[in-house]
């Protein structure tokens, strides 16, 4: 007995040690992942979902091999860039969404309709927040916080405490990954534009056909109507296609970590 509480305590520096680099990557994530970065929780809770994720992890990631409970400039860097990497990576996510809103906005004519939103305290399309509330009632009814929790407790074994190292390729794959926001934005928002288009070229037309149309009067609210019905009719593909991309996204974060 004696023996087993010396050993507790000559290594319990070590797993102080440990506890302290698995909450700094838990930290650094809930900085930009969704819904674990939204303002709407409050800050002592995420502080005691961290503190109570650290206790759990810490005994088990301070045992894995090839742990380097060390205290340093490295791996306090190594640990940031990890949860950074996870959150930066996810939030590209909410960035197509808020894209593919205001790519909407314009063919709905709401360009000039933009609300304050309270995740990210800026102006924002009103599309825009209704596709990016649509992507969290998709990540929780599909459990997708739990896949990257579940991710970013599988990184340890990747990637064992104080090891990781950020190199130059990681924040080119980042930046081509971000270049991604635009291509998904015009992909979700492609059926509507179509038909906006369809819809204009139409009445353009009939009003070369019938110059007494008053094109400029009808066009505005049978574009709306035709973009509202498209609308309706893809949002069953949407949800599919969110937890895709969220998945692939998760995906390409999990191949950026590097260990020496």
């Amino acid at each position: 007995m004696n023996h087993e509480l010396s050993g507790l305590i000559e290594t319990w520096p070590e797993y102080l040690t440990a506890a302290v680099l698995v909450m700094l990557r838990l930290s650094s994530l809930m900085v930009f992942a969704p819904i674990f970065s939204s303002p709407a929780i409050a800050p002592r809770i995420k502080a005691g979902f961290i503190f109570a994720m650290t206790v759990l992890i810490a005994p088990a990631v301070a045992c894995a091999p090839g742990a380097r409970a060390v205290l340093d400039t490295r791996a306090v860097l190594g640990e940031l860039g990890v949860g950074l990497i996870f959150g930066l990576s996810l939030s590209l996510l909410n960035e197509s969404l808020e894209f593919a809103g205001a790519l909407l906005g314009v063919e709905f004519s709401f360009s000039l309709v933009n609300l304050l939103d309270p995740n990210s305290m800026v102006e924002t399309a009103v599309l825009g927040q209704m596709l990016g509330w649509l992507g969290v009632l998709v990540i929780i009814g599909s459990g997708l916080d739990r896949s990257l929790l579940a991710a970013l407790v599988r990184s340890f074994s990747t990637v064992p405490v104080g090891q990781a190292v950020i190199q130059a390729r990681t924040g080119v794959a980042l930046a081509t990954m971000a270049g991604g926001i635009f291509l998904a934005g015009v992909q979700l928002a492609a059926p509507v534009m179509a038909a906006a288009l369809a819809a204009e070229v139409t009445i353009a037309l009939v009003a070369r056909l019938s110059p007494q149309l008053p094109a400029m009067v009808i066009s505005i609210p049978l574009k709306t109507m035709v973009s509202y019905l498209v609308l309706i009719a893809s949002l069953a593909i949407w949800p599919g296609w969110i937890e895709r991309h969220f998945t692939a996204l998760l995906t390409a974060a999990t191949q950026l970590m590097v260990r020496p």
